[in-house]
């Protein structure tokens, strides 16, 4: 249900933006953090982070294209970073602050840093937690590696032939069933230690849902980037966050955007994969707290 109270009262929102509907959940209270999740395609709520809304107001993002935002008149192309740009500057502007702080996980991570560097007068900081300073050739190389390597420490697990199967038909997802399917039988590889916290975690894997996202523009041509020389233009407070064992956005690119986004801070989760706000909750929240600690103003 849609609240129709101000713009930062609990509870679920909607609003259009240039012609879509934009709809977003408030909870928490404390500085303003905008919080987009990944995919893309992921719903919002595999991101609901209880442990920061103790301290900050978490507005979470329904992506359009996704849950109960709208969709392009193109769907499922054209999500593009200046797509998703737009209507996360679009919906700034609705929550009428000055300034606000932007978390962005995995995919959304590529939106944020796209944003501060198209749009960094409106943050007070920005936290790129899972994220990749390029994605192209180079970025599933190193995928297919590190899936390579979990699969080596897994062998014997009756479970893993099914995951193996499942990276391998990530191509040819195409509706909204094959990507949630697909999102759950992998869902062991994104966490550290899947079978080890098994009764914490298969509640959480059953919960994923998601929209099928084509990953191509309005042309039909790949969505990729590389933004690695640009980095350094961002002058926002930078927090990069990073689970050691996340095998699809890992320590590798988490090094790579901190030495090029000028005094940023990084923040490797020694006991987390691609989740680490499920995974170690506080410590991920004290993360993200210290970017606001920084930007007191």
């Amino acid at each position: 249900m849609v609240t129709n109270t101000g713009p930062l009262s609990p509870g679920v929102h909607e609003i259009p933006i240039d012609g879509v509907a934009q709809r977003y959940h408030v909870a928490g209270s404390g500085p303003v953090c905008l919080v987009h999740p990944g995919g893309p395609g992921f719903a919002w709520n595999y991101l609901r982070m209880p442990a920061v809304e103790d301290r900050l107001t978490a507005v979470y993002i329904e992506p359009i294209g996704t849950g109960g935002s709208g969709r392009l008149a193109t769907h499922p192309n054209g999500y593009t970073r200046d797509a998703y740009g737009r209507a996360l500057d679009g919906l700034i502007g609705h929550l009428g602050i000055p300034k606000v702080y932007l978390l962005g996980h995995s995919h959304g991570g590529f939106v944020a840093q796209y944003y501060a560097r198209k749009h960094g007068d409106r943050l007070a900081g920005i936290v790129l937690y899972e994220s990749a300073p390029a994605v192209g050739p180079e970025f599933f190389s190193e995928a297919a590696r590190t899936m390579e390597a979990f699969a080596r420490e897994n062998a014997g697990n009756p479970e893993l032939p099914d995951i193996l199967d499942a990276w391998k038909s990530v191509p040819a997802i195409a509706d909204d069933a094959a990507f949630t399917t697909v999102a759950r039988r992998l869902f062991p590889a994104y966490v550290a230690d899947y079978w080890g916290r098994e009764g914490e975690f298969a509640p959480i894997r059953e919960s994923l849902v998601g929209s099928h996202i084509s990953g191509l523009d309005e042309h039909l041509a790949p969505v990729t980037f590389d933004d690695r020389a640009a980095l350094s233009s961002i002058t926002t407070a930078t927090s990069v966050i990073v689970g050691r064992h996340d095998f699809i956005c890992g320590p590798r690119w988490a090094r790579e955007i901190h030495e090029r986004v000028p005094h940023s801070r990084l923040t490797v989760l020694e006991n987390s994969g691609h989740f680490g706000h499920i995974e170690e909750p506080r410590v991920f929240a004290d993360a993200v707290a210290e970017c606001v600690t920084r930007t007191p103003g």
